[in-house]
């Protein structure tokens, strides 16, 4: 599933190319792709049409196109966002396991898995439409409402920085590269915890943005378990977690993300290559590099974590006696 560095890849790619522009049809090949759209298929190409991107936000994992009110048929073209337009609305999009945003031309023959098409007004040297392709059906579009958010700033990483959110995603924390992130915040809520630091980790509503792959990562380079005790924390160490965690996922945008397969893509359709510089996840048997560095032979163990894997040195991040699996 992409992580935030995949979606904030996306959402770079959708802010160059959809922002200001307005929704001029919205086709639905397969409506089982807007089915958080309880309303169906009419409401949501009628919520749409019209409409204008004001902006492109993310928090964590998930991404959404606040619209513009009053964009619909009154011509305005100016760009300003005042007390009179700031949006109600959002286009939602859950990228789920193999969900892609691609920015098309008309001209290009549809994707075998196309759920959704939405054509934009025209803009010079800029493709017209915006795709959803969805091999697995587990992601998908929908339309919601935007929310205050509870601590008045702004939303998500976006242009427009508004202190709006989409509701559903309201429940979800701030990720470690979001500005607004509060690392004392973080600390308080993680020591209260008492589970396992990866499990930490991956609670959306503790921390977002953080799955399996770039959880593994940012432990490997904070060299610390997955298995710590999330009360036995110093303020250091949850310190030195976040700051990996953004050391990561800071690398893997630069380096467009982490490809396994095709179903992960940029809106113009290239894969990421975070995936050939991963130090821990996947790298079951091979070398540890920072021992490798002091001469070790140490290679990296898998251990079995959550119906999943978890994937760790046993020099750099030795097991805690006390450890929370």
């Amino acid at each position: 599933m992409p992580e935030l560095p995949e979606v904030e890849v996306v959402r770079r790619g959708l802010e160059r190319w959809v922002t200001g522009r307005t929704i001029t049809a919205v086709q639905v090949p397969d409506p089982r792709s807007i089915r958080r759209h309880a309303l169906g298929v009419e409401d949501f190409r009628g919520n749409l049409i019209g409409a204008r991107v004001l902006d492109v936000v993310r928090r964590g994992k998930f991404l959404w196109l606040p619209l513009s009110d009053r964009a619909k048929g009154d011509g305005a073209d100016d760009d300003r966002v005042d007390d009179d337009r700031v949006p109600h609305t959002a286009l939602m999009a859950h990228l789920g396991m193999s969900g892609q945003l691609l920015m098309q031309d008309p001209s290009q023959p549809d994707e075998k898995h196309l759920k959704v098409r939405l054509t934009l007004s025209s803009v010079e040297d800029a493709p017209e439409e915006l795709r959803f392709v969805d091999q697995r059906i587990f992601g998908g579009l929908f339309v919601t409402a935007l929310i205050p958010t509870a601590d008045g700033l702004p939303g998500g990483q976006s242009a427009l920085s508004l202190p709006l959110i989409a509701a559903e995603a309201a429940h979800i924390g701030r990720d470690p590269l979001d500005p607004a992130f509060s690392q004392e915040a973080f600390y308080q809520r993680i020591r209260s915890r008492k589970t396992g630091l990866k499990r930490a980790l991956l609670d959306q509503s503790l921390i977002s943005g953080i799955g399996n792959i770039y959880a593994d990562e940012a432990l490997w380079l904070a060299k610390v378990h997955f298995a710590r005790p999330t009360e036995t924390l110093r303020r250091s160490d949850a310190q030195r977690v976040v700051d990996a965690a953004r050391d990561v996922m800071r690398l893997a945008l630069d380096a467009g993300g982490t490809s396994f397969d095709s179903l992960y893509v940029n809106v113009n359709g290239a894969s990421g290559y975070f995936a050939r510089s991963l130090n821990a996840y996947g790298q079951e048997g091979e070398p540890c590099a920072r021992c490798a560095a002091l001469g070790l032979q140490t290679r990296i163990r898998r251990d079995s974590f959550m119906n999943r894997s978890s994937f760790s040195c046993p020099v750099c991040q030795p097991r805690p006696r006390n450890g929370r699996w």
